[in-house]
């Protein structure tokens, strides 16, 4: 018979056992760092109303969301049309006759959105942590999917510096408890308006950090020829150029940054919050709460909603973008009629640190240790006891299995090497006879008989010795 052409759409992976482990290890540190920070739990759709989307993103961000076809367009009455709205949709627009829906982007929007929402009944300042997929059109690279989870932590309805310094903390902690190296990026949108209005203009802004935002993968000379075809004058991108060109450490970086764009009481402002925020990083706090913070006035984050402080996430040792971002945004659920509520917000992108952390073989030994110990089958008599056993250590938190079918013991042996299954234990004819049982650690090959009653506990003392 012929093999079946089948494939995965780009961008998107199956995961194995193995894989979905190994994730699970990160999104449970992830999960357990926010909720010692006393962040809830929230779902919300995997899609969402297109106009709840589009013009969120800025236009870079619109240009990769995945819209939805509406249902119901084979109904004959529709179909003439849908045949002309398409034509719509090849020129770059939406229309509602064809698409009303869209995959979700990011869950910051949704999460604005779920706030607009409920505003009426919501505790103040609500914290929420989020762990969901998004979907991108996106060009699929390393590290970059078309299907992704991201884990995003926000507060909402405060204006507190401390929201800030909460939020690095976590990021120091978790890439703390992974193992990954990272250095935490920080600069402010009020120091890149500023920027924009000693450039002309607060109008400028969106060309100016859609340009910056680049940089990493174009280089200077190409952001600067951007620049000028986005409309701006020679002397302005020379101003930006001798912005990004600002380096050393933190208090020299806010001090030429203040001498360039200090005239602005908005870029006064960004750097008065930055030092506010880097007050907080005390030399004595424990070492996975010291986040190594780096003031990077190139970070940009191209997306509209960012009003303040701004964060990047860069993994130290590998070839490999941002895996966090995130920053302040005072005034994201005006965009749905609800002004004043301000917020501020992370987000990590397992994806990526999956990936880092394979490169830097950062997961525990263990991690994928699932079933601990094997009850070889050999036998009716002898599978029936074991199974009493196994039903025992299942009841007491082991995690077990007997083999399925009555086999030789190599066949058996391989299946528990293959799977990993570090342990494996033998109820043979004499076993069954004396009472007894093997006990094999299969990692050093000691092996050992004891009385079936004393087996409960050595199985626990070998999980916990």
């Amino acid at each position: 018979m012929a093999k079946a052409n089948v494939s995965l759409p780009q961008g998107t992976r199956d995961f194995s056992a193995e894989v979905v482990r190994k994730r699970n290890y990160i999104l449970q540190t992830i999960r357990a760092v926010f909720e010692l920070y006393g962040f809830s739990p929230l779902e919300t759709p995997a899609m969402e109303n297109l106009e709840t989307l589009m013009g969120k993103y800025g236009e870079e961000g619109d240009k990769l969301i995945f819209k939805i076809l509406n249902n119901g367009l084979d109904n004959p009455t529709k179909q003439e049309a849908s045949r002309a709205e398409f034509e719509k949709i090849l020129a770059g627009k939406n229309t509602k006759n064809l698409t009303e829906r869209a995959l979700r982007y990011d869950l910051t929007i949704p999460f604005a959105r779920y706030v607009a929402m409920n505003a009426n009944t919501l505790a103040m300042p609500f914290k929420r942590y989020q762990i969901q997929p998004v979907w991108r059109a996106d060009r699929p690279q390393k590290g970059r999917y078309r299907e992704f989870y991201q884990c995003d932590a926000d507060i909402v309805g405060s204006t507190s510096l401390l929201n800030e310094v909460e939020l690095i903390n976590i990021y120091a902690q978790v890439f703390h408890r992974l193992g990954i190296p990272v250095e935490i990026r920080m600069n402010s949108r009020k120091i890149l308006a500023a920027l924009a209005e000693t450039c002309g203009g607060l109008d400028k802004l969106t060309d100016i950090t859609i340009a910056i935002d680049k940089l990493d993968k174009i280089g200077i000379e190409k952001v600067k020829e951007e620049l000028l075809t986005r409309g701006l004058l020679p002397e302005q991108i020379a101003t930006i150029a001798a912005y990004l060109a600002i380096n050393g450490n933190n208090e020299t970086v806010l001090q030429a940054a203040n001498a360039l764009i200090g005239q602005s009481a908005t870029g006064k402002s960004g750097i008065a919050e930055i030092n506010t925020v880097l007050g907080y990083q005390s030399p004595n706090a424990p070492a996975e709460l010291v986040g190594n913070m780096v003031v990077d006035l190139t970070l940009a984050r191209g997306l509209n909603y960012y009003t303040g402080i701004i964060f990047e996430i860069k993994a130290l040792g590998v070839q490999m973008g941002s895996i966090g971002g995130g920053g302040r945004y005072d005034d994201l659920t005006s965009l749905f009629g609800v002004p004043n509520i301000p917020g501020v917000g992370i987000s990590f992108g397992v994806d990526r640190i999956y990936d880092v952390m394979e490169e830097l073989k950062a997961f525990p030994a263990t991690v994928n240790t699932n079933t601990q110990f094997l009850f070889f089958n050999l036998g009716d008599a002898e599978a029936k006891t074991a199974f009493q056993w196994m039903q025992q250590a299942r009841v007491a938190g082991i995690s077990c299995e007997l083999y399925h079918e009555q086999a030789k013991l190599d066949k058996q042996f391989k299946y528990a090497e293959k799977k990993g299954i570090p342990s494996v234990i033998i109820i043979g004819s004499q076993e069954l006879l004396d009472h007894t049982c093997l006990i094999k650690n299969l990692a050093s090959g000691e092996q050992k008989s004891l009385s079936q009653s004393a087996l409960l506990a050595a199985m626990q003392a070998q999980i916990t010795g």
